[in-house]
Parts: structure tokens; sequence; C-alpha cells
């Protein structure tokens, strides 16, 4: 039990930390500002207009959502990477405190910056006419299952900065994967108009899911021009989606943790 009131501390006093630090270099925060803005409004003016206006629009922002929260995973990873490059990292080690707290501290923190993207991306959509059309229990759960999946793609983005371990290679590795990820999904288009193999990718991709949950919990359906989504993680969205939080959680905590030991010892 001290242990685990330790950690919760230690990570508490660092995720507090790290959100201090935002004051002095408001640039990432500024960036996970502009980066919902630009891409509702490029996203429901640009396309918009040529795939189903209004309800083109609806069915575009549970994928803003997930892209949006999955982004955010990049300020994880060149945050770490750089208290790793500038010896943070090895004086926090030579204090008597949890090993875990650096990683949690981190996410935690970086957890507070997709609820702004997230009040940011709300307020671009309800400027563009997307509205909430479901009852306020499964608006609120929607809004809690986006938050759970952003925490899972923090602890992604922290095994991805401990690899790097430098901001350079970290802004790389930071974002090369996430445009895939983001796009070969049913985040803007209906993963049934996609060719094989992409389609069945696009079908049990976790931020398809998320997409799938967040329409399905904000009552936004889609257009009737586009396919309906078909297959088990369509079916069971919700569930799948938690699922593979927790399971992305579970498995990049460890390497991570596992990870941090071994660069922070060298």
């Amino acid at each position: 039990m001290n242990a685990v009131v330790r950690m919760t501390r230690d990570s508490g006093n660092l995720a507090w930390r790290n959100l201090l630090n935002i004051r002095r270099t408001p640039g990432s925060l500024v960036a996970s500002v502009v980066q919902p803005v630009m891409f509702v409004f490029l996203l429901a003016y640009v396309f918009g207009g040529s795939l189903g206006g209004a309800s083109y629009r609806e069915f575009i922002m549970a994928g803003i959502f997930a892209q949006t929260v999955t982004f955010n995973a990049s300020f994880t990873t060149i945050g770490l990477a750089n208290d790793l490059q500038k010896g943070v990292v090895d004086r926090f080690r030579s204090l008597p405190m949890s090993r875990v707290a650096v990683l949690l501290g981190r996410t935690t923190s970086d957890l507070t910056t997709s609820v702004v993207s997230l009040v940011v991306t709300t307020l671009c959509g309800l400027a563009i006419g997307w509205r909430i059309r479901g009852n306020p229990l499964d608006a609120v759960l929607g809004y809690l299952l986006i938050l759970l999946f952003a925490f899972a793609m923090s602890w992604v983005g922290a095994f991805i900065g401990l690899v790097a371990r430098s901001v350079e290679v970290a802004q790389s590795l930071g974002l090369i994967w996430l445009f895939p990820a983001t796009f070969i999904s049913s985040g803007f288009v209906s993963v049934a108009a996609m060719p094989e193999p992409l389609a069945t990718i696009a079908e049990w991709n976790p931020i398809t899911s998320l997409a799938n949950s967040v329409r399905d919990l904000f009552g936004n359906p889609t257009p009737a021009g586009l396919p309906q989504p078909q297959g088990w993680p369509a079916e069971n969205a919700v569930l799948y989606t938690v699922l593979c939080s927790l399971g992305l959680i579970a498995l990049f905590m460890s390497m991570a943790v596992a990870r941090y030991r071994r660069a922070a010892s060298r």
C-alpha cells in the first residue's frame, strides 16, 4: 500500500511539474489546439461539399476526435525524449522516488492536453453545425471513451520517446506512424469503400472502433451515401475500443517501464 501511495504522490508531483512547464514553453499546447481546428475546417469544407455536406460534417467529427487524441501521443514522445536528452530523467533517477512515476506523470499530464484539445474540437464542431444527438449519459460515456484511448496512446508515445532518446529522432518517430494509423480507418471514409487488404486492416484498427463508438454514443449516424460498417468490431465497437485501450496500456506500460529502467541506467 505504501508503494502505491508513494507512486501516486510522485506521479502527481511530476504531472504538475510537466503542466507548469507548459507555461514556459506554450508551443506544444498551441499546437494541440491549432491541429484540431485545422482538420475540422479543412475536412468539413474542402471534402464536405462533395461528400454529403452537413451529414458528412457530422460523420467526420468522430474521426477528428479520434485523430486528435491519437496525434497527441507525439507530445508525449517529444516531451519524454526532451527530458532524456537534457538529463532530467537522470536527475529524477537519483531521487528517492518511484521508477514508474516519471512515465505516469508524463502520460497523466498529457491527458490534460487531450482534454483541452477535446474542448477545442467540440467547439469547432459546433461551429460547423455538428451536434450531439444522443442522450447526455451516452455523450459523457463517449468523451470518457475518447480519454481512455488518449491515455493508451500516451503510453505508445512514451515508449517511442524512450526508444528515440533524442528530440530530433522523436519528432520523426513520433509522427511517422500517426498518418497511416489514422487515415487507414473509418475516421473520414467508410471502411467498406477501401480495397483489400486495407479494408481488413481498417476494420480491426482501434481508431476505427473508437470513431464508430463515438458516432453511436453521440447519435451521429453514417450518411446514407456511405456503406454501413459491418463485422464484429463494428457491431461491438464500444467493447472492442475498451479492450484495445486496456490492452495497449498494459502492453506499452510494461514495455516503457522496462525500457526506462535500461535507458535511465546508462
